[in-house]
């Protein structure tokens, strides 16, 4: 009998998931503040060392990353640009941003700079940006074509964008998607990483 139950719940968990996922797939939005321990579990296919490879980060270069969650990949990007490098996160949810600085301070990374704001309209000048970057962002963003366009916009004459893709991302970008609404901005594909259960996509402006 409690074999039988533990069945049943197993699979109503899992339909309930399914409708989740589908419901959300449909209705683009931001992983909430409440869900922020799930973005601490590994990301097998799209990796810290993954990252650093294809964006190349270099000392004193402005990075930008846009919707840095609890600061996964942030920590790291703002040591491999120091020193005199800034990177600025962007994200549409102040909690996560209070928690990246937070995380920062209590590592003495001084170079992180938080800022509030929309992928779809970004609050930075043209031609900021030496790189950008966001990891299971872009399908979370409604109009995600407007993200790349203004991505575009703040980078650098060359400036390097990477997207980061990977399952089980109910939202996950397919990559030749990607690399058709990127070029179709005008963003330059250089290069991939990855297959299909996760890759890294390199552009340049």
């Amino acid at each position: 009998m409690d074999r039988t139950r533990g069945a049943r719940f197993a699979v109503g968990l899992l339909v309930a998931l399914a409708v989740v996922g589908s419901w959300w797939r449909r209705h683009p939005s931001a992983c909430p503040y409440g869900l922020r321990l799930s973005l601490r579990a590994p990301h097998p296919f799209i990796t810290r060392r993954g990252l650093r490879e294809i964006l190349a980060p270099a000392p004193g270069e402005r990075v930008l990353e846009v919707g840095p969650g609890t600061g996964y990949y942030s920590l790291d990007v703002a040591r491999w640009i120091s020193p005199g490098g800034i990177l600025d996160v962007l994200d549409i949810q102040q909690e996560m941003l209070d928690h990246t600085a937070r995380r920062a301070r209590e590592r003495g990374i001084p170079n992180v700079v938080p800022q509030r704001g929309d992928a779809q309209e970004l609050p930075y000048p043209d031609a900021t940006f030496d790189a950008a970057f966001l990891n299971f962002v872009l399908g979370e963003v409604p109009n995600g074509d407007a993200a790349l366009r203004e991505l575009r916009r703040v980078l650098k004459p060359g400036g390097r964008l990477v997207v980061g893709e990977a399952l089980p991302d109910p939202h996950m970008v397919p990559f030749e998607s990607l690399r058709r609404r990127a070029e179709a901005t005008g963003l330059r594909f250089e290069r991939r990483s990855g297959g299909r259960p996760g890759y890294y996509a390199l552009f340049t402006a």
